[in-house]
């Protein structure tokens, strides 16, 4: 469009019914002079769509538009909204930082009531949106909406410039911004595919007929700022040095509050040439102009740069600053058929191993953290999950776990992958994929037992996938372990593999201990057991995909089984004992997840804890008819009239037990109900073959009776202890994110799409490799708050050991026993009165999956002995 055209379109936007200009008209205030008092804010009624989010951290003048706002973290967020007309660029208020934090508010959201304040721009005034500057003070996150496909036509709210991004940060003097979810990828179209435009060669280094020469070598360098010889030791060297890449670190990010530099990026690449090999620094916007154009194997020529002492390395050793400015580095690729052979450096080198290598003996000695590549086939890529950086601070290391195939092994390679600065790679690791990652560490066990084995990132981790064009560039393909790998690769089934292929889903490596001892050794160093009030506040702390490892000590208050979207028929054994209220119970009810101005949805308590007090009784816990678990006749017979015409089903009898009329046993042991809950009933057919009919089929015998006289008389008998409940238990279902699915090869693009950072599994068109799931209710013992857990016992990656398959062996292996069938479902249910009263190390797993929901999964249990 010209421009002529789009000051047409803005200046017609209030007769076309812009919201923005309905909306802003009515503040009437210079923002360059506007306060943030709530008498200049304005609401929008109007539904308005997120368009991006883009985050940035603040600097020493952050502080002049947020001065109550210091402690609301390091980032700042600004949102791009659109009405359908326009599109309007806002900072949100660093009091909403956590609805981004939690993906609550997210690219496709849909708001309304949206308040707006005029707010100071830190951008120059000829900058798009500089002109218009407003703080989003509040707003309702009514629901995720649909992206919509020409936004990136629409003109901007009173601007002149229908294109681009709007500027850099509003609040900030930043010239790029941050991904979302880490501090390592790059983000934005700022950052060059390609190289910029070179300058002409100097004349020194090229003779007529003759390759490129360098003017200077790596060894001529050290050699002169070692003996402090200028201009290489007090000043910039213009003599161009031809290197090539062996290695490239991912990206570094330094920005700081107190400090105000514009692009504070770093990345090291590690060059050589026929006399030695030296560090790289890239600085600020030569990363941007530079990062992504740049491989190893690439040979490069640098001119105007400075040599500085290597402080990290050995004592003499030093380092190439190239930097934009003081003064203005150049950087060159130089094809390889224009040098001249006897200056061509050396190429680089790899040592790829084997699955059957990396844990033979011969590498068992080799020093922790030893450095190796891979190449493999993926056959299982997880969900990206974040943990906190352990060096401190706040920053989040995004990874996901990879698990490779090379033909040489049972067992795979297991890859614990964060973030490269490849983001577009990333994107394509689903399984069926041919991958090369370099620069891996081994992390082994302390014992040398290779049970929790893995590889992981070094600073220098390049990643190489299919589909990208990268395996036909690079030189480790004509290698002998590269060949192998692919000619075992050719001999395999496409069906076989693919049946064996997973994506997404909960993944936990390496797998924890088996007994409470050894676990203990390995969390040295870490917090210890947490209260139930503990762990529920460091659950609403954790930010979107955090992953972390809580304790608590608890007992069992109820065990249920469920399948994915069959809730309603669960079986569930419930110890009333444990769920009564104590004295010593808390009656405090748990905080909210999320509580902020103008988000009502999100002020919910969150179902998966319970506070044991009088309101959270046995009732609620097991939702029972009125008289103390009898069925009534009324509600029977609306049962008997839902079911199909059939001999009517009694009660659940898995044991018998003679009863006081107080409720407790002749034992003197608590009472425990074991209900299965059908609502709604059905007759299920023969032909129905699916496993559900298997599931329901292998416990109708605890449905089913042969005495239709004994169905009449074990309703007032045994009601007390067993009964058939209307609804199934309050508990949250399982999160479709902590399933695996099977790999579609057909939707591979939208299945890593939803394992990715922000992205939401759906259950259209996914087959589940695991469907059936138990949730264990733990009582804290230190505070008696409720928590719900799920517990996968058929879905554990580590070796299986062989054990009693009884409750207190299962969940300290976390899994069933390899030599033996495991129990169903029923039978386990039946069993569960073995944890009555057993005291308990739990150990959990948390996740947060966005706006209110938080996986919580139960790893470990370990019996608590005196």
């Amino acid at each position: 469009m010209h421009r002529s055209v789009i000051v047409t379109i803005v200046s017609n936007m209030a007769a076309a019914g812009c919201v923005f200009h309905r909306t802003l008209a009515r503040s009437r205030l210079d923002p360059s002079k506007a306060s943030s008092s709530s008498s200049s804010s304005c609401v929008c009624r109007d539904l308005l769509y997120v368009v991006d989010l883009h985050r940035y951290s603040r600097d020493q003048g952050s502080s002049v538009y947020f001065p109550q706002s210091v402690l609301s973290g390091d980032d700042l967020y600004d949102v791009t909204v659109t009405d359908g007309d326009c599109r309007l660029r806002v900072t949100l208020d660093p009091g909403l930082n956590k609805l981004v934090e939690r993906n609550v508010l997210a690219p496709g959201s849909t708001l309304r009531n949206a308040t707006f304040t005029p707010a100071l721009s830190a951008q120059l005034p000829a900058c798009t949106g500089a002109s218009d500057s407003y703080r989003l003070v509040s707003m309702e996150v009514v629901a995720d909406g649909v992206r919509r496909e020409d936004v990136d036509v629409l003109p901007w709210f009173r601007s002149s410039q229908p294109t681009g991004t709007g500027g850099g940060p509003l609040r900030a003097n930043r010239s790029v911004f941050l991904p979302l979810w880490n501090n390592v990828d790059y983000s934005g179209d700022g950052w060059r595919g390609a190289p910029p435009a070179e300058e002409e060669e100097d004349e020194d280094t090229q003779e007529a007929g003759q390759g490129l020469r360098p003017a200077v070598t790596v060894s001529e360098l050290r050699d002169s700022f070692l003996s402090g010889r200028r201009p290489v030791a007090r000043g910039f060297v213009q003599h161009q040095l031809i290197v090539r890449i062996i290695s490239k670190s991912h990206l570094m990010y330094y920005g700081r509050t107190e400090q105000n530099c514009e692009c504070p990026y770093k990345a090291v690449l590690e060059v050589c040439d026929q006399t030695g090999s030296v560090c790289v620094v890239l600085w600020n916007s030569v990363c941007v102009d530079w990062y992504r154009c740049l491989k190893p194997g690439d040979i490069i020529g640098l001119r105007r740069y400075r040599v500085k002492p290597h402080y990290q390395a050995e004592r003499g050793a030093i380092e190439i600053s190239v930097n934009s400015r003081n003064p203005a580095a150049q950087i060159s690729v130089v094809p390889e058929s224009s040098l001249s052979p006897e200056y061509l450096p050396p190429a680089p080198t790899y040592s790829f191993y084997t699955r059957s290598v990396l844990t033979s003996k011969q590498l068992l000695e080799r020093p922790h953290g030893s450095e190796c590549d891979v190449i493999g086939l993926i056959m299982f890529s997880g969900r990206s999950e974040r943990i906190r950086n352990k060096a401190g601070g706040a920053e989040l290391l995004e990874y996901h776990w990879l698990s490779l195939e090379d033909g040489t092994s049972d067992q795979p390679i297991r890859v614990k992958l964060f973030s490269t600065s490849q983001p577009e790679t990333h994107s394509k690791l689903h399984p069926l994929s041919v991958v090369v990652c370099t620069r891996l560490r081994c992390i082994r066990d302390a014992d040398r037992t290779n049970v929790g084995f893995y590889l992981t990132n070094t600073s220098y981790t390049q990643v190489y996938c299919t589909g990208l064009g990268h395996h036909s560039e690079m030189s480790y393909r004509k290698l002998r372990p590269v060949r192998q790998f692919l000619q075992w690769l050719r001999s395999q089934d496409d069906g076989q593999v693919l049946s064996r292929a997973l994506i997404g889903g909960f993944f936990i490596h390496p797998p924890p201990a088996f007994c409470l001892e050894n676990y203990m050794k390995d969390r040295r160093g870490e917090p210890g057991f947490l209260r139930g009030v503990e762990l529920q506040r460091e659950l609403e702390r954790l930010c979107y995909r955090e992953r972390q490892t809580f304790c608590i000590q608890a007992t069992v208050a109820m065990v249920t089984y469920c399948r994915r979207g069959e809730e309603d028929r669960s079986m569930f054994w419930s110890d009333r004992a444990s769920s009564l209220p104590s004295p010593s119970s808390s009656s405090l009810r748990p905080s909210p997840i999320l509580s902020f101005p103008s988000t009502p949805s999100l002020t919910s308590t969150p179902r998966s804890f319970r506070s044991s007090s009088p309101s959270s009784s046995i009732h609620q816990l097991t939702p029972l008819p009125r008289g103390a678990g009898r069925t009534s006749r009324k509600r029977k017979q609306q049962l008997q009239e839902q079911t199909p015409k059939r001999r009517q089903e009694g009660p659940v009898r898995l044991h018998e037990q003679r009863h006081h009329e107080d409720g407790t046993s002749v034992g003197g042991s608590a009472v425990t109900l074991l209900s299965l809950c059908r609502l709604p009933r059905f007759r299920l057919q023969p032909e129905q073959n699916t496993q559900t009919v298997i599931l329901f089929e292998a416990s109708r015998e605890f449905l089913d009776n042969t005495n239709a006289d004994e169905d009449k008389d074990s309703t007032d008998e045994d009601a007390a202890s067993f009964v058939i409940s209307p609804l199934p238990p309050d508990f949250t279902p399982i999160a479709l994110e902590t399933l695996p699915m099977r790999f579609d090869y057909t939707h591979r693009e939208e299945q890593a799409v939803a394992v990715a950072m922000g992205g939401r599994v759906t259950a259209e068109r996914q087959d589940w490799a695991l469907e059936d799931y138990y949730t264990l209710r733990l009582r804290a013992l230190s505070d008696s708050l409720m928590v719900d857990a799920v517990f996968l016992p058929h879905a554990s990656t580590s070796p299986l050991l062989p054990h009693s398959n009884t409750w207190i062996s299962i969940l300290s292996h976390g899994a069933f026993s390899s030599h033996a069938p495991p129990p169903s479902p029923a039978d386990l249910i039946a069993m569960a009165t073995q944890l009555t009263n057993q005291r308990l190390v739990c150990v959990l797993e948390a996740c947060h999956l966005g706006g209110a929901r938080t996986e919580l999964i139960l790893s470990r249990a370990f019996h608590l002995t005196d």
